[in-house]
């Protein structure tokens, strides 16, 4: 038994060692909105020198002095080249991070912990991914980014801490979406310029389980790969813009995800958007009111063996016949016909010189209204094509700042398409996109032989909009977007436009009738509930393993509304809940009368009340004196009779019956030919 004892006692041993820690004591500057900062940690008689998830990788620890803590992106690069995010864009405008740890085992998320982090906290991404059977012997690296300007810093020390109780990798085999997986060869994706990696698709189609050991059997092969997005870059979960490439390294157009072949793709991540599908429902309303918008495709990605998130794979906003459909403007097309088309440009933050022309009619906030030159590209495009375009918009906004813009020939119609500038308004405004009018607001213009008019859209970057802003009053479901400048200050106002197209009654008109219309069916409560819970349930699985890596429900992420859910089906409630007040607001808001060729009005609005309205299942009809004879007709918003019926008596129960949600009138004729009009909403 004694020597039974000693055996097993020599066997733990050779187990058991005791916790290893090696510094950084020297640290260094953090220079202000710069690059990436290294602070080498030297490690060295590692033993095991091995590191899994038997021995490996415990706590990382820091103290960083900084003057805006969100403004900073800290990881830890391990000697293979694995890197992960430790505390990313957390504290908000907090001071320094003092004595931090981040050990797997903690209670609390960095996430949702305070400045100073004094403590030991669970870090933001899996440092276990790094106790993957490398040799721990080497140079690990304490990787700090100032993001943003105006900001100082230093990193004090750092430090890392090998022992028995090494953290974990997150552990993903399947999934029920699609799976996208990046290779990028341990090369750190930047801003720019792209780097060659090997992405690999596995979908097996609908209803069958996508595994990481399935072959990739949808898209195999090289592409470029950079972050992509602006204010997105500050956020651990990275968007990325790619190219498929053969292997020549030339860009080679492919079908994606059953996509329409092309090279330019977008990865986008939906951080900040805790629903995941804010872009996916505006890019599909843009699509059934039939404009293009780009395809969508919810995807989970992982890059270099790391679990990622819920993706949308997305088509990048390209001149193509499958994606927006204009004529192929060469550089050799400078002089007639062939100049007039196709254009695709831009108001948005410019990219630097030569990108864009600024507009001769600046907002009431800010001098910020450029129009960035998108299809031709800016190193494309050539002089007399820079001067065509412009000249077109420019000329678009000289008549609609003249006093004669709404002159049905010569006005603004004449080089505007009236019905997509209507429906990007109707988009922008349901949606409340805080950024709308004034960033990612797309024009395109086909040659003069196909219509010639500049076209607004299509819709891009939707990820604020949908009750997803606290500022600016994006959070409201009352109130215009296109109102922004009255509400803000600061840079990239709204053009003048929209407040002149409202001066126009034959616009508003349009406009409402248009509004009516949609309310039938895209645009109707029922309509856009159904995708929403569809989506939901897509996401059902998925969306469990994404809040798990990014552990942000019921945290504030910039820049949320409050009240914050505390689950994901809190923020589809929310959103839905939002939507309603939004659209209720709007069916009693929409400027502009609808001449659906109903009687005017005779007999006294006052002596007529419906309620409720809007109503589910029924409303009632209240008369102020007894009814003889009076004949009540349902029509919908284009004429059509739904009911008609002979009526005396004081009330009236209307049951919704066949009446799908949307928008009706109720046309009232008493016994004497008097005629009075209303507009009832069904839900």
């Amino acid at each position: 038994m004694k020597k039974l004892l000693l055996v097993f006692s020599l066997s733990l041993s050779t187990i058991i060692t005791s916790a290893q820690t090696y510094s950084n004591t020297t640290g260094g500057t953090i220079p202000d909105a710069g690059a990436i900062v290294s602070f080498p940690i030297t490690v060295s008689g590692l033993s095991p020198s091995t590191i899994d998830t038997i021995f490996g990788l415990e706590t990382v620890c820091f103290t960083i002095n900084h003057t805006y803590d969100a403004d900073l992106s800290i990881s830890l690069q391990s000697p293979d080249g694995t890197i992960v995010d430790l505390s990313v864009a957390n504290g908000g405008g907090g001071l320094n991070y003092t004595n931090t740890c981040l050990n797997s085992s903690a209670s609390l998320s960095i996430v949702n912990a305070s400045p100073p982090f004094t403590g030991t906290y669970i870090p933001q991404g899996f440092i276990g991914t790094m106790n993957n059977g490398q040799i721990g012997n080497g140079t690990w690296n304490l990787l700090v980014q100032d993001v943003a300007a105006l900001d100082s810093g230093t990193v004090i020390e750092c430090s890392i801490t090998f022992g028995n109780n090494p953290a974990h990798p997150f552990t993903f085999t399947s999934s029920d979406i699609p799976l996208v997986v990046i290779n990028t060869f341990n090369q750190s994706i930047p801003d720019e310029p792209k780097i060659n990696a090997h992405m690999g698709i596995i979908y097996n189609g609908p209803g069958v389980r996508n595994y990481l050991t399935d072959p990739f059997n949808n898209y195999s092969g090289n592409i470029g790969i950079e972050i992509h997005g602006s204010s997105s870059q500050m956020f651990p979960q990275k968007a990325y813009g790619l190219e498929t490439r053969d292997a020549g390294g030339s860009n080679y157009d492919t079908i994606i995800l059953g996509m329409p072949p092309e090279h330019d793709w977008i990865l986008y991540a939906p951080y900040d958007d805790k629903t995941c599908m804010r872009n996916v429902l505006t890019y599909q309303i843009a699509n059934l009111t039939g404009h293009y918008a780009p395809r969508t495709k919810f995807c989970e990605l992982v890059i270099n063996q790391q679990y990622q998130g819920i993706y949308v794979m997305m088509e990048k906003i390209k001149r193509d016949s499958n994606r927006v459909n204009i004529s192929n403007l060469n550089p050799g097309d400078t002089t007639g016909m062939q100049l007039t088309g196709g254009y695709i440009v831009k108001i948005d933050r410019i990219d630097g010189p030569g990108s864009y022309w600024t507009s001769n009619y600046q907002s009431s906030i800010s001098t910020d209204i450029n129009f960035v030159y998108v299809y031709p590209k800016p190193g494309d495009i050539n002089t007399p094509q820079m001067n065509y375009i412009k000249s077109c918009v420019d000329s678009f906004e000289y008549v609609l700042n003249s006093a004669n813009f709404a002159d049905p020939v010569n006005g603004c119609r004449k080089f505007a398409d009236e019905n997509s500038f209507i429906d990007y308004f109707i988009l922008n405004e349901v949606s409340r996109n805080v950024d709308a009018y004034r960033l990612s607001t797309f024009l395109y213009k086909n040659k003069n032989t196909h219509g010639g008019k500049l076209v607004a859209g299509p819709a891009w970057d939707y990820n604020l909009g949908w009750w997803n802003a606290n500022y600016c009053d994006g959070d409201l479901s009352t109130g215009w977007a296109y109102q922004y400048n009255t509400v803000c200050g600061g840079t990239w106002g709204v053009p003048f436009w929209w407040d002149k197209f409202l001066q126009d009654p034959a616009y508003t008109a349009d406009l409402k009738c248009r509004w009516l219309s949609l309310r039938q069916n895209v645009l109707s409560i029922p309509s856009l509930d159904h995708f929403i819970d569809s989506v939901a349930a897509y996401l059902n699985e998925s969306k469990t393993r994404h809040f798990q890596i990014w552990p942000i429900l019921g945290v504030y992420t910039w820049p949320n509304p409050t009240p914050l859910a505390t689950d994901y089906a809190g923020e589809i409630t929310n959103m839905k809940n939002w939507i309603y007040d939004r659209i209720t607001w709007l069916d009693a808001n929409m400027p502009g009368v609808c001449d659906l060729n109903i009687n005017t009005n005779s007999l006294a609005d006052n002596s007529v009340q419906i309620y409720p309205n809007p109503f589910k299942n029924s409303t009632t009809i209240s008369f102020s004196n007894e009814q003889e004879n009076t004949t009540i007709t349902v029509v919908d918003v284009v004429g059509n009779k739904i009911s008609s019926t002979k009526f005396s008596g004081r009330e009236l129960v209307l049951e919704k019956g066949n009446m799908q949600a949307g928008v009706y009138f109720v046309q009232i004729i008493d016994e004497m030919g008097n005629v009075c009009n209303k507009k009832i909403i069904a839900q």
